[in-house]
């Protein structure tokens, strides 16, 4: 049995949503509200230390933490579709635009930053939502000038094979839509995101349709 500790709101959860429902492995996912605090009681902090999702646990091992570290983990267990391509300079690639979106921009967008703006820097419900679509908007403005300039772009982030830079990206682009950025001069990522939320592995990783989640089409928000 595989559990994952998420949230519906998750960006981070939401990757290895996607990555389990492209592999077909079946789990059980256990929500966490980050809002309600309950990632820093002391049972959750037993499971991850951080006080963050997500979580994924196989077999009653160890936890493992981090999406991009959970994505290659299953990507070794289950090569079957590949999320990463053979080639080594193009695995580079796709980790490097993965990279981009989930540990240069996401960390900035979290909970604890939000927490850390309002309690110590007196950030209002405001400042605080334009802090996060500044960063929101940057990733994906600079993933818009690679893939734009790169020939090895394609139907996705890497020719036409779907990988783990199309799963950061589509996060990313979640949250941004959610929080209101405008991406219609962004049409190579907006391409790429809409392709992907066509998807059946996508569509039922949804934030919107997670335990938890307000009814309202169209949006997500960010954590």
């Amino acid at each position: 049995m595989i559990k994952l500790y998420g949230w519906w709101r998750s960006l981070a959860a939401y990757r290895v949503r996607v990555a389990l429902n492209l592999k077909r492995i079946a789990y059980e996912e256990q929500m966490v509200d980050l809002m309600a605090g309950e990632q820093l009681t002391k049972d959750f902090k037993a499971i991850n230390p951080q006080a963050a999702v997500p979580a994924l646990i196989v077999d009653e091992a160890a936890p493992l933490t981090q999406s991009l570290a959970i994505l290659e983990y299953l990507e070794e267990r289950h090569p079957q579709p590949p999320l990463l391509p053979s080639d080594p300079r193009a695995r580079a690639r796709v980790r490097s635009l993965a990279l981009l979106f989930a540990a240069d921009h996401h960390p900035l967008i979290t909970p604890r930053v939000n927490r850390y703006l309002a309690d110590s820097l007196g950030a209002d419900d405001a400042a605080r939502a334009a802090w996060s679509r500044h960063w929101l908007r940057q990733s994906l403005e600079q993933a818009q000038a690679r893939l734009a300039a790169d020939a090895a772009s394609g139907l996705y982030c890497h020719g036409d094979c779907l990988s783990i830079a199309d799963i950061a990206l589509t996060s990313q682009w979640l949250g941004a839509r959610g929080l209101g950025c405008d991406t219609r001069d962004l049409p190579v990522v907006s391409r790429i995101a809409d392709a992907c939320l066509k998807l059946d592995a996508f569509a039922r990783a949804h934030p919107l349709v997670q335990p938890g989640a307000p009814q309202r089409p169209n949006a997500s928000s960010a954590s």
